[in-house]
């Protein structure tokens, strides 16, 4: 039988050194990132994770793209849940269109987002860059958009029909 040395501890990675000086420091980056009560568990579930891939990027820097990755995947379920299917891309435009998205959140989530979830999605994140402050922004953003929706579809909203046309990617 051949033994499997144990996995090391956690070491900070020296590249969150200009961040956070130690992980508590974690804490505040992502303080303000509060999921909204009353989302659907899925949306929930997903955005805690996209925050604390957040914060356990002190020790591991991807998982900042990680989670701002995976906070976009939640944009993305909802917007096809109420468009149907189609594209990111279109689904963002269409919302930005309907006044569901302000021009910041949509250059946002389009701009450096939806770029990130592709890479993501595609298994090609080892190359991404993106800066706390960035990945704080996307999830940020994630996280508004999802309980403007929710609080949009609740009772006594009429949710958005699929329009004829639209395609799956």
């Amino acid at each position: 039988m051949s033994h499997t040395a144990e996995l090391p501890w956690p070491v900070p990675d020296e590249r969150f050194r200009h961040w956070a000086g130690q992980f508590a420091d974690m804490h505040d980056l992502v303080r303000d990132l509060v999921i909204p009560p009353g989302l659907p568990q899925a949306a929930e579930s997903v955005l805690t994770t996209a925050r604390e891939l957040l914060r356990m990027s002190y020790y591991r820097f991807e998982f900042m793209m990680i989670g701002a990755g995976t906070s976009i995947i939640a944009v993305e379920t909802v917007l096809t849940d109420r468009y149907g299917k189609g594209t990111l891309a279109g689904h963002l435009k269409r919302a930005r269109a309907d006044g569901l998205l302000t021009e910041e959140q949509y250059d946002l989530l389009d701009g450096a987002g939806r770029p990130l979830r592709n890479r993501y999605a595609h298994g090609d994140l080892t190359h991404a860059a993106l800066s706390p402050p960035m990945a704080v922004g996307i999830v940020r953003t994630s996280i508004t958009v999802l309980g403007e929706l929710h609080a949009a579809s609740g009772p006594g909203a009429t949710p958005e029909p699929a329009r004829a046309g639209d395609v799956q990617n």
